[in-house]
Formats: C-alpha cells, structure tokens, sequence
C-alpha cells in the first residue's frame, strides 16, 4: 500500500464549503447517467470521444470497481463531485488524479469535468483546491500537473486560482473528440502551494 493512513480507500471523502468528493459508488450510477447524457453536447470538445454506448450501467459497473482497486493501490484516485443537500448528494462533475509517480519522480496528473448545468459557478475552481492538500501532504506528492485546451480559458482560470502556473504548449498531446489537440500545461509544485495557500476555509478530508 502507497498511502500513509490505515483507512479504506472506499471511505475517502474531501469536504469544501460547497462541494463533496469522494469515489464513485454503484447507487450514483442513474445520476452519473442522467448528467453525461444531458451534458454530453458540452463535454464533447473538451474529451475524449464517446457515445452512448459509454453510458451502459455494465461499463460503469467496471469503471466503479476499477476506481476502487486504483485507490487501494495508490495510483490513481477517481472522485465524483456533489454539491450536499441536507442528507442528498447532487453529482455535479468529477476529478481525477492519475498516474501516480512515486520514487524520483513524486508527482500526478489532474483532471476534471464539469456537469453542464453547473458550469461557471465557481464550484471546479473550489473543488480543485480541495485536493490539492490531499496530494501534497496526505500522498506527500511534489507536483501536480494538469492540461488544457488553448481555447479552454475556464480551465485556465480554475488552475491559475489555485495556483497553478503555465510550463509549456504541446503539439498534439491528447486525442480529443477523435482529434489530436494541442494543450496548454500548467503545474504546481509544492513550495509554490505553500507559498500561495491561505487558511483551510473549512477544507479537509476524512477518511
């Protein structure tokens, strides 16, 4: 095991002032359906291509059950973003903190997508910044890297608000919507996270 705690990954949440995160289960799948399909026209320039087929409650089955072998490994972390209320949780979009490098290296990749409905309120740039003392003080991880389009400047502001600073341009980096795009990285190191972090705001995680 990668994570210096002794609980199961299955019970690990980050709670924010607005938003929830923890790993997807097998009751969020009518949820998680119902916000991809109806945000699907959205999402489509920003990801990978998919179609319905994606959206099967089988597929999604091996997605939940890979997200939870992952998390136990410690090389990646898949989490569903919910706004609470009262004693329901709305998904509203995801992050994911992937390919996990340890030894010299000791860093990951971020990402996320936003359920159309909720997009430009503010509620990524909060979730983003609720990981990020889970990467670097619960996975003791030196950096986070993250890629977005050039044309993606809501992507640019939710990394730049938590400080994440551009490196470089890569031609043709990742395949979007059957397409090879060129992406913008950016990165944040974690002498600059603790420059630039305030208090906790509430934040947290339990486990």
């Amino acid at each position: 095991m990668l994570w210096p705690w002794p609980s199961p990954a299955p019970l690990i949440t980050l709670r924010g002032t607005r938003v929830l995160l923890r790993l997807p289960q097998g009751h969020d799948y009518d949820d998680w359906y119902h916000l991809r399909r109806a945000s699907q026209d959205f999402l489509r320039p920003f990801e990978p291509r998919w179609s319905e087929l994606d959206l099967t409650r089988r597929l999604y089955s091996m997605r939940v059950r890979r997200a939870r072998q992952e998390a136990e490994e410690g090389t990646d972390y898949t989490f569903f973003m919910f706004l609470p209320e009262g004693r329901k949780e709305v998904l509203v979009g995801g992050i994911t903190l992937s390919n996990i490098r340890r030894r010299a290296a000791q860093f990951v990749t971020l990402g996320y997508w936003m359920g159309q409905p909720y997009a430009g309120k503010g509620l990524m740039s909060e979730a983003v910044g609720l990981t990020l003392p889970f990467i670097f003080e619960t996975l003791v991880l030196h950096r986070a890297h993250a890629a977005f389009l050039p044309t993606n400047a809501a992507s640019r502001r939710v990394l730049e608000k938590n400080g994440f600073v551009e490196e470089g341009y890569a031609k043709h980096y990742l395949q979007i919507n059957g397409r090879w795009e060129d992406h913008v990285l950016m990165g944040l190191t974690r002498e600059r996270w603790d420059m630039t972090r305030r208090g906790g705001g509430g934040q947290g995680w339990i486990a």
